[in-house]
């Protein structure tokens, strides 16, 4: 089984470099307040100049309005943009088109039925991301650290490469991968020794384990 990772949140020249040197195929960077892993645009525009032909360059975004679409897609030119909020499938292939960028469309996952929503997007994305749905009293709809009933997804097929994210570390992704199927993998807060405090050694311990899965 051939799983390929996303680290996500990424802020740092020292953790853009583990991710790289690991064999990442995408590095996302995170333009929201609320999360430990909010960058601003000029670092993340410096970052994203090493990435740029090594893997994929991954803007997190949050029901952005078109104004911070056009801010982001003219800084940090991604070729993706990761929509983790409310957006509909009009307004994900909306952003895309503006943004001259692919869609990677995060879905909130409890339990089985949460798993249709993603008929709606096939045809605007070009991945699909499963999280944890948030609980009522969160304050980000992501990196949360908590997974959701992996089985959830065991046998699923969808028309689109799909990310599995909520609750990976180095200690279980290989038995996540398997047990939900998952040809990607998404990690922030399991490879961070502190709330948005990447550590390259871990980023290296969890590319390892996907590798081995």
């Amino acid at each position: 089984m051939n799983v390929r990772v996303k680290i996500c949140g990424i802020s740092t020249p020292e953790a853009a470099s583990a991710a790289l040197d690991g064999g990442a195929g995408w590095l996302g960077f995170m333009f929201f307040a609320n999360s430990p892993r909010n960058i601003q645009p000029d670092a993340a525009w410096r970052l994203a100049r090493d990435v740029r032909g090594k893997a994929k360059v991954v803007a997190v975004l949050v029901d952005p309005d078109d104004a911070e679409v056009d801010r982001i897609a003219e800084g940090l030119q991604p070729d993706l943009i990761q929509l983790h909020g409310a957006e509909t499938p009009a307004r994900a292939r909306a952003i895309g088109v503006r943004a001259g960028a692919g869609i990677i469309k995060a879905l909130p996952v409890s339990e089985s039925g949460d798993l249709d929503v993603a008929a709606q997007y096939e045809s605007v994305v070009e991945h699909l991301l499963f999280d944890a749905k948030p609980t009522k009293d969160a304050d980000r709809p992501g990196g949360l650290g908590a997974p959701f009933d992996w089985n959830l997804l065991a046998g699923r097929r969808f028309q689109k490469p799909w990310f599995l994210a909520a609750g990976l570390d180095p200690w279980n992704v290989a038995d996540a991968a398997r047990l939900a199927g998952a040809p990607l993998v998404d990690v922030s807060s399991g490879v961070e020794r502190g709330p948005g405090l990447k550590d390259p050694a871990l980023i290296r311990a969890f590319l390892d384990a996907a590798n081995r899965a």
